[in-house]
């Protein structure tokens, strides 16, 4: 079924008029329910300004403070990462700061049949070299026994994790994850690669004069007669409190305020001194003495023009203030130009730290993407800023040999060709058990050595699909019998022969084939592994955590989560899967049914509409690929290509363009729903077909129907 949002003429204009966008896109947000200006925000705007504090982290200053001190003390540092693309970039990420602080690092990765997390055995390695601080990227927070054993080794821990928390946290470390409770963060959707990003950025900013520096900003504005005296007290540019006094001149001493205790031991910044002087002295009398450090004086040596601005005027040009759900306050102003000012300073005295967030930026959006993070929030400004960074050319090393051996060079890249090509190689790494392959790939000082790992890690890609294909063929005649015997609830396969490194790719075809919740289970050693993966609202960390102390180990996400568990502890667990799916609820199905984000008339199906797709990139969870429609169009040629036939190939005519369309594995279409020369509606994504460097935009067909004017 084709459905299509009803939405109100009103409702367009309201958004075009307020967030100053075009009808369609206004149109395109609102039937996908983007209507806060919070969530606007990261849809409309790219600056990562508006990406959040690492310090936002309560536990950032602490983790800072011990590589820092790890830096001082000449210590072994190890970073521990996973064997996904997630895990070694995260890796990568952290490793290469560390080493250009002078650090003495190592990492390690799970290598063929280890298991997922920090192991005792890393922990005894790591300590025959006598190290002492051990990282734990895109890892760590299941990791209880093996942290208590570090510790009493004598080592100190820092856990920068994304996974879902246990009941139980692992205690006497340091513990970076926005999925905690009380971890500060104030988006808990984003990457372990993301996290260690964070992390690198804290320290980057801790070789900076406003380390730990703690201010308040102070503004006095006149309201009925009286004087409201507004103050945020900042550390590491993150807002920590705030203090409003309003006060009727005269009427009392400033010793008498909550002031003297508020600003005590704090430098106090003003945005003009001498009118905030005078207007403080007309409040509490001339013989109240304050010190004041004039910032206006500072912004405008960056920014000349805003010497001559008012609060007033400042907060009115706030386009954080323009996307908030309240209205623009001078003190808010003040406090968004102060971080821009910082921010751009810390650029003009390490000129080379914009270079830097882009090489670690192409990485995050990697893992955004790979790891299936909600394309919201700060996630959009990462893959956003990765895909630019790509695209002007400035390729970080590794990935540029990866790509250009992928034939993705010299053309625009999009959220899609990284995930489908590029993610899919470099996971197959991991999964093959040669996770090091991708680390050695980013990190390798050598062309040379960098394009022939490129070029084993294709191989290895090959490989995986071959054992995933494999792997089907081995599942498929028990899929429909699991589903049945689970009550349509959930498919649960269990084969020795499947390969482990494939779980969770075979799970993912399992769901996307049957929209059921799957789990694949084989065996290595003497342990059984187990991937799986959800649909339709099941919630996974939960799900799994109702097999009390079954597992070894367990944790992952809502939506994809992995296990293991002894041999010995199969069948009960078998027993156990077929209990426990009785209890699960899902969701209705949408299979078959399509929502669309705009239809276009033929006159507005021009190539100018991939302005408006590449608008809203980055697409990916959450952020799907856009769904137009157009109707009565004419299929003016129409034929079947490929080895078995098997895809349709259509040209429509729009009237005033013609466009060129492919609809996969449908080719039995043509002369059953549709002929060459019949008027049709369709459904589709638009794209851009890159041959020899040349351009050519053309539609994916999602469906198709012969058109009928009742329709």
């Amino acid at each position: 079924m084709w459905n299509k949002k009803t939405i109100s003429k009103s409702e367009v204009e309201a958004l075009t008029s307020k967030y100053r966008m075009d009808a369609l896109t206004a149109s395109i947000l609102l039937r996908r329910g983007i209507t806060e200006g919070k969530e606007l925000l990261y849809f409309l705007e790219d600056d990562l300004r508006f990406q959040h504090s690492p310090f936002s982290f309560n536990a950032m200053e602490d983790a800072v403070d011990r590589i820092l001190e790890a830096k001082e003390e000449n210590e072994k540092v190890l970073i521990f990462g996973d064997r996904d693309v997630d895990g070694v970039t995260a890796t990568t990420v952290l490793y290469e700061c560390l080493v250009s602080m002078g650090i003495d690092v190592r990492y390690r990765l799970p290598k063929g049949d280890d298991a997922y997390g920090l192991s005792i055995q890393a922990v005894d390695d790591f300590e025959k070299e006598y190290g002492s601080l051990i990282i734990t990227v895109d890892c760590g927070i299941s990791n209880f026994t093996e942290i208590e054993y570090a510790v009493s080794k004598g080592m100190d821990v820092i856990v920068t994790d994304h996974h879902n928390p246990p009941e139980e946290l692992p205690e006497n470390c340091i513990i970076l994850d926005p999925k905690i409770e009380n971890s500060g963060y104030p988006f808990k959707d984003i990457s372990g690669c993301a996290v260690a990003y964070k992390l690198v950025s804290a320290l980057r900013f801790s070789q900076s004069p406003w380390y730990k520096t703690e201010a308040a900003l102070l503004n006095v504005r006149p309201v009925n007669g009286a004087y409201t005296i507004e103050c945020i007290k900042i550390r590491n540019l993150v807002p920590v409190s705030r203090l409003d006094e309003t006060i009727v001149p005269g009427t009392i001493l400033v010793s008498q305020t909550r002031l003297p205790a508020y600003l005590k031991g704090q430098a106090i910044l003003v945005w003009d001194k001498t009118t905030t002087l005078r207007l403080m002295n007309e409040i509490f009398g001339s013989g109240a003495e304050f010190s004041f450090i004039d910032i206006r004086e500072e912004v405008s040596k960056i920014y000349p023009s805003m010497g001559s601005y008012s609060l007033l005027k400042i907060k009115d040009m706030s386009t954080i203030a323009r996307y908030g759900n309240h209205p623009a306050t001078e003190i808010g102003g003040f406090y968004n130009i102060y971080v821009t000012y910082v921010q751009e300073s810390l650029r003009r005295m390490n000129p080379k730290l914009k270079e830097l967030e882009e090489r670690d930026l192409q990485l995050v959006s990697l893992a955004a993407l790979a790891d299936i993070m909600p394309m919201r929030n700060e996630n959009r400004l990462f893959v956003k800023k990765g895909l630019e960074s790509i695209n002007k050319g400035n390729i970080r090393e590794g990935l540029l040999e990866l790509m250009s051996r992928l034939s993705l060079t010299g053309k625009k890249i999009g959220s899609t060709d990284l995930s489908w090509n590029v993610v899919s190689n470099l996971n197959a790494a991991g999964r093959l058990g040669q996770p090091e392959l991708a680390a050695e790939l980013f990190l390798s000082k050598s062309a040379d050595e960098r394009n022939a790992v490129a070029s084993k890690i294709m191989e290895l890609n090959t490989k995986r699909k071959e054992l995933t294909l494999e792997a089907w063929e081995c599942a498929y005649p028990d899929v429909q019998k699991s589903i049945d015997e689970h009550g349509g609830k959930l498919c649960a396969i269990f084969d020795t022969r499947i390969n482990r490194g494939v779980c969770g790719l075979l799970a993912g075809r399992i769901t996307g084939s049957y929209d059921i919740p799957s789990m694949v289970v084989t065996e290595t050693g003497d342990l059984a592994i187990g991937s799986m993966r959800s649909t339709r609202g099941l919630n996974l960390t939960s799900f799994l955590n109702s097999f009390g102390d079954i597992f070894e180990n367990h944790g992952g996400h809502s939506a994809a989560a992995g296990f293991s568990l002894k041999k010995e502890k199969l069948s009960l667990f078998k027993e156990k899967v077929s209990e426990l799916s009785d209890t699960i609820e899902l969701e209705p199905s949408d299979t078959g049914n399509f929502e669309i984000d705009a239809s276009l008339p033929p006159a507005y199906l021009t190539p100018e509409i991939l302005k408006i797709t590449d608008s809203l990139e980055p697409y990916g969870e959450e952020n799907p690929a856009l769904t137009f429609s157009a109707e009565n169009l004419v299929a003016e040629e129409a034929s079947v290509i490929g080895k078995q036939n098997q895809h349709l190939k259509v040209l429509v005519n729009a009237g005033g363009s013609k466009w060129p369309c492919l609809f996969w594995n449908e080719g039995a279409r043509l002369g059953r729903d549709f002929s060459q020369g019949d008027r049709i509606d369709i459904l589709f994504r638009m794209e851009r077909n890159t041959f020899n460097r040349v351009e050519t935009p053309q539609l994916i067909l999602i469906d198709l129907r012969k058109h009928n004017d009742e329709n």
